[in-house]
C-alpha cells in the first residue's frame, strides 16, 4: 500500500546544517516507528534525551497495533522526519470533530533532541493538519507531571486548558506507572 501523500518536503534545521525530509508513513515503516517511539520515551536509551518518561513509567509506550491503527486509519496519519532514509522523528495526526486535529506519538531520536528537529517537525505537522483537513485547532494530551515538556509546548503556542483525564492505570499497553498520581492534561493551540 502506497501512502496517500508520498511527496517529500525538504527542510533545514534552524542551524541550517541538516536537510530533513518529511513524509507520510506507510505500513512498512511501522516496526521502525515503534522502535523510535520506545527509544524516545522509555528505557535507558530514552535517558539520553530530555523527553524521557522513564522516571514516571516503565514498560512499553506503544506497540505495533497502536502504531498500525494510526498509519492505516482513515482519519489519521503518522508523519515522519528522516535524513538519507534514517528515521529521526515522527508524530501522529488524527482528525477530530469541529476542525480539531489531535497531535500525539511525537518522538525525536534521543541523540537528535535539542537541535531544532522537534520544532521543525511540529511546524510541518501544523502545516499538514491545515492543508489536509482544514484544521483550525491542534490538541494533545501530556502527562501533567511533565512540567518541562509542557513548557516547551507553551513556547510553541500551546495553552494549558485545565482539562484533565485519568491515566489508564492497570492497562500495561501504556506502561507500568512508577507513581500513583499520574494524569493527562489537554493542551490546545489555534492554527489560524
Amino acid at each position: 500500500m502506497v501512502p496517500q501523500d508520498a511527496s517529500t518536503r525538504t527542510h533545514k534545521s534552524p542551524e541550517g546544517l541538516i536537510p530533513v525530509s518529511f513524509r507520510q508513513a506507510g505500513p512498512t515503516d511501522i516496526p521502525a516507528l515503534v522502535e523510535l517511539i520506545e527509544s524516545a520515551y522509555r528505557g535507558d536509551e530514552s535517558r539520553q534525551g530530555w523527553t524521557t518518561e522513564a522516571h514516571l513509567l516503565e514498560g512499553q509506550r506503544t506497540d505495533i497495533d497502536g502504531v498500525a491503527a494510526v498509519v492505516e486509519g482513515a482519519d489519521s496519519v503518522m508523519w515522519i522526519a528522516e535524513r538519507d532514509g534514517v528515521l529521526l522523528g515522527c508524530c501522529q495526526l488524527e482528525r477530530r470533530a469541529d476542525s480539531v486535529v489531535y497531535f500525539g506519538m511525537f518522538a525525536i531520536r534521543p541523540g537528535r533532541q535539542g537541535g531544532g528537529l522537534g520544532r521543525s517537525l511540529l511546524a510541518e505537522a501544523e502545516r499538514v493538519a491545515v492543508e489536509r483537513w482544514g484544521a483550525k485547532r491542534m490538541q494533545m494530551t501530556v502527562i501533567r507531571q511533565r512540567d518541562e515538556l509542557i513548557a516547551w509546548y507553551e513556547r510553541r503556542g500551546f495553552a494549558r486548558t485545565g482539562v484533565s483525564s485519568p491515566f489508564p492505570y492497570g492497562n500495561e499497553r501504556f506502561g507500568r506507572p512508577l507513581r500513583d498520581d499520574l494524569e493527562f492534561e489537554l493542551l490546545s493551540k489555534d492554527l489560524c
